[in-house]
């Protein structure tokens, strides 16, 4: 196994569930994702039959029915990270909560990997990350732009010193 390769489990609409490994990003092929399986096999799934591809701390290959073991679907408050809050609805009806970074890459990440990446809202779950393909999905909606006070433009963060309040070391 590559270094740049990470644990996922990939998540067919047809319920079908298939662990392996795939880089952090540009892992799609003309003819969708290229999944090296667990046993080394690499097979290739369509971009419009996956719903979601979850990288993941352990494969749990006996749970057969929740191995990337999302406890939640929404956060319960505001989240504490920075970037955009969204909702995504998929084709299926299901529902879930992220939070992805509001950049450029945001962008890139639409255009040329044909989805989006977020973090799921239960950071101590199984799942660290997650790639929603954009044929997944039926609507968007932006729940809240999150940033740290600091991050904010034109605020100072707290107890920062200014040069009118710095005693002069050296006499001028």
């Amino acid at each position: 196994m590559a270094a740049a390769q990470k644990k996922v489990v990939l998540r067919a609409f047809t319920g079908e569930l298939r662990w392996g490994y795939l880089p952090q990003g540009g892992f799609l092929g003309r003819d969708g994702v290229e999944l090296m399986g667990t046993d080394g096999r690499v097979t290739s799934y369509p971009l419009h039959e996956i719903k979601t591809i979850a990288y993941v701390r352990d494969f749990n290959l006996d749970d057969s029915v929740n191995p990337e073991r999302m406890g939640r679907k929404a956060f319960p408050a505001r989240p504490r990270g920075d970037g955009l809050w969204l909702k995504l609805g998929f084709r299926d009806g299901d529902e879930l909560e992220g939070l992805t970074s509001f950049d450029i890459g945001f962008a890139d990440a639409l255009l040329e990997d044909q989805g989006l990446f977020m973090t799921p809202p239960d950071a101590r779950a199984n799942t660290q990350r997650l790639f929603v393909p954009r044929l997944a999905l039926r609507s968007m909606e932006v729940l809240g732009v999150v940033s740290a006070p600091s991050k904010r433009m034109g605020a100072k963060p707290a107890g920062a010193v200014t040069a009118d309040t710095q005693t002069k070391l050296f006499g001028e």
